[in-house]
């Protein structure tokens, strides 16, 4: 082969690997569950008129955000039956269905749907909380109450389906099950609840059972996470009394450390920054621990700094750089030095003009620049780095259908794929085009 061949060989190779294929969204907080959106040939400002909306669908109440994957949406909501509306703050019975959705990724016409009656007696009875997890041929989607489904992702066929209270005797949380399902080879891990099954790794094919460990107060709604440290793979479970290590294969505990919730309210996922693991969650309950490299193991680096660190609500936070960054209760974005739990700046603009109760702005990281979708229904460009935050555009996307705190809220993370936005409310879902032209 001539140098001139091998070397246009080589060009068009390296031109071809280079093309961006167009992302997926296949669970919680994108493909590697880390909030990156990787696609490229993205927007970096909205029209003057505002992004276009390419079609909506209608849906009912719910908090669980889309999924998207091979040219389907699929979603979870609610149905009520009596039509009554039950305050968010209220825990009383009502009747309704919940229902899996599948809608055409192109046009967002309805492909399938599965649905169910199921009886609610938790608070904020909108609907479910869980993006629903797709792998491969199949889909899972866990419910507000407990019903959790396998599905065949192309038909909606029922392949197994498990019901937590009934088959573990646990008693439901107060907001509902609201720990998104994590994929780990052969196995789906959930947050079930109950004596010596907080967390349940079931066969992802045929449900069965294989592992169960742990026991706690309460399931809470923390996501389990999968970390690597101390020469082994560590399946971390924030729990309302303490946070636990465990072999992913097999539900042995490595390390605990106690945790105090309050009243069970821990929302968050673990997150790891070098060897570093923080968690949070109400009433300003932070912990920070150091994770040893040379095996499994954890120690304190220090616990509740007030005020000073992130009680995250209802959004995950994120850290680099030593440098934790996240939504407070109070709806104030913050940024906090690690190691020492130091506040560096913090600012509600993102969400509003001041701080509001449980103000909410989901964040996705984009290359340099921070996607972020507040409570409102806006969408956010922004920079956000040790300095502060710098917004660079806003675009109102979709209309906020819940009430809470004495305003009226949108609560539902979005999904980005195929250069897109997909968003939902109450009432419709929405696929809104951010490809730069």
């Amino acid at each position: 082969m001539s140098r001139s061949r091998a070397a246009f060989l080589a060009v068009a190779f390296v031109s071809l690997t280079s093309i961006t294929v167009a992302d997926q969204w296949p669970q919680w907080m994108g493909p590697r569950r880390d909030n990156i959106w990787r696609e490229e040939g993205i927007i970096n400002e909205f029209p003057e008129a505002g992004p276009k909306v390419l079609w909506r669908a209608p849906v009912a109440g719910g908090y669980a955000g889309p999924a998207v994957v091979d040219g389907r949406v699929f979603v979870m909501d609610y149905v009520t039956a009596d039509d009554v509306k039950i305050a968010n703050f209220e825990r009383k019975p009502t009747s309704g269905t919940e229902r899996i959705l599948c809608l055409d990724e192109a046009t967002g016409k309805e492909k399938w749907k599965v649905e169910y009656p199921v009886a609610y007696d938790i608070s904020y009875p909108a609907g479910p909380r869980c993006t629903p997890t797709v792998d491969g041929d199949k889909v899972y989607c866990l419910g507000a109450v407990g019903d959790f489904h396998c599905l065949d992702a192309a038909t909606g066929k029922i392949l197994w389906h498990k019901n937590f209270p009934k088959d573990y005797h646990t008693k439901t949380a107060l907001w509902g099950y609201a720990s998104h399902p994590l994929i780990d080879g052969d196995n789906v891990i959930c947050v079930v609840g109950g004596e010596g099954t907080h967390a349940v790794a079931f066969d992802k094919n045929t449900g069965e059972q294989n592992w169960a460990a742990l026991t706690s107060p309460e399931q809470g709604y923390s996501p389990p996470t999968i970390i690597e440290a101390g020469g082994v793979r560590q399946l971390l479970l924030l729990a309302p009394n303490a946070v636990t290590s465990v072999d992913p294969a097999t539900g042995k505990e490595y390390w605990s450390v106690p945790y105090t919730a309050t009243n069970g309210s821990i929302i968050m996922s673990p997150v790891i920054d070098g060897d570093l693991l923080y968690v949070g969650g109400y009433s300003n309950q932070s912990l920070l621990l150091k994770v040893a490299q040379d095996k499994p193991a954890a120690e304190v680096v220090w616990a509740n700094k007030g005020q000073q660190a992130i009680s995250p609500i209802n959004v995950q936070p994120y850290a680099e750089g030593g440098i934790l960054y996240g939504f407070d209760q109070k709806g104030t974005l913050r940024a906090i030095e690690l190691a020492e739990g130091k506040r560096l700046w913090e600012t509600s603009e993102p969400v509003s003009e001041r701080p509001a109760n449980s103000g909410t702005a989901f964040i996705v990281r984009h290359g340099d620049v921070r996607w972020m979708f507040n409570d409102s229904g806006d969408l956010v460009i922004g920079k956000i780095t040790p300095a502060g935050f710098e917004e660079l555009d806003r675009a109102h996307v979709i209309e906020p259908t819940n009430d809470a705190f004495g305003r009226r809220v949108v609560w539902c993370a979005p999904a980005f794929a195929n250069k897109r936005a997909y968003i939902r409310n109450d009432e419709e879902c929405i696929c809104v085009d951010l490809a730069a032209e």
